[in-house]
């Protein structure tokens, strides 16, 4: 009996164990679950926060935290993107009632000042991890060296032309190993070269024969620019002034014709002569006498 509560035990603690996953801040990763199917439901969240589930009809139920936003599950397993440090710590797969828990560390490297620097300066490169477990070691290799030497700060004072390559944090926890690089350019001074000048002429000026000649202090291409606009200026100024006088022409010609098809009003000429006098009435006419009879004599 005692035998099967240990053997129950180990179990557990193997589970509570979990698998340990590594990542890069702005990375993706996929936390397994630990196995590859299941008959009524699986469920994902981190720490106390609920991320996701699926029931065997497809059903899904997703959490309201940022991180559930990130990510999605596929069968079992959990797949999340564009990694924050904050995404690091403990996850729990549950599955058909059983339990399997993990870790996820997120690696960030970076240089307190650009990465590209230049000789003499000061810098200091970290690599830091987010929610790392226990006895884990975090060192960096430098570009020269073949084995990680260096702690998880280096400082680089000054800089040298050796600082000058991919640098490495490699993240060892027991038989599980990540590494990030990070890439330094060191920049060499650039070399100044002196250029000889022509002797001067006694009245100071030089025999520089390449120099553009100046006027009032401009180069000549200068005056040819604003000879041109002027020009150009004159130009429209006069093309103003003619549309202006012919647009005032033709408003006088259509002024001139519209005058001229105005009716005019007939005058008559009244005559100096007397009217001549009105008729006299006519009234009944007078009968002519009837002719005589003729007797015979």
């Amino acid at each position: 009996m005692k035998v099967i509560v240990l053997f129950v035990f180990v179990l557990g603690a193997l589970s509570a164990a979990g698998e340990e996953f590594f990542v890069k801040v702005g990375g993706k990763v996929t936390l397994n679950c630990g196995v590859n199917s299941y008959r009524r439901s699986v469920q994902w969240s981190h720490g106390n926060d609920f991320l996701h589930s699926v029931d065997q009809r497809g059903f899904t139920r997703k959490g309201t935290v940022d991180l559930a936003r990130r990510s999605l599950v596929r069968q079992t397993n959990l797949e999340i993107s564009s990694v924050t440090e904050t995404d690091a710590g403990n996850f729990k797969c549950l599955v058909d009632g059983t339990r399997h828990e993990h870790s996820l560390s997120v690696v960030s490297v970076w240089v307190n000042s650009s990465s590209v620097l230049k000789l003499n300066d000061e810098a200091t490169l970290q690599c830091e991890v987010k929610g790392q477990p226990q006895s884990c070691e975090v060192k960096w290799k430098s570009p020269n060296t073949d084995s990680p030497t260096n702690p998880s700060k280096v400082q680089l004072k000054p800089v040298t032309t050796s600082h000058n390559g991919a640098w490495e944090c490699i993240v060892t926890c027991g038989s599980n190993k990540f590494s990030e690089s990070l890439t330094i350019t060191v920049q060499e001074p650039t070399t100044t070269t002196t250029t000889t000048k022509s002797p001067s002429k006694p009245n100071g000026k030089s025999s520089n024969n390449d120099a553009s000649p100046r006027l009032l202090g401009l180069a000549w291409w200068v005056w040819v620019a604003i000879g041109v606009g002027c020009l150009v200026a004159i130009l429209l100024m006069v093309c103003v002034i003619v549309l202006c006088m012919r647009v005032r022409r033709r408003k006088k010609r259509f002024l001139k014709m519209k005058g001229q098809q105005r009716p005019r009003h007939k005058k008559y000429c009244q005559c100096d002569h007397p009217t001549a006098a009105a008729k006299p009435k006519q009234g009944r006419r007078r009968e002519k006498p009837s002719a005589l009879p003729l007797h015979p004599a």
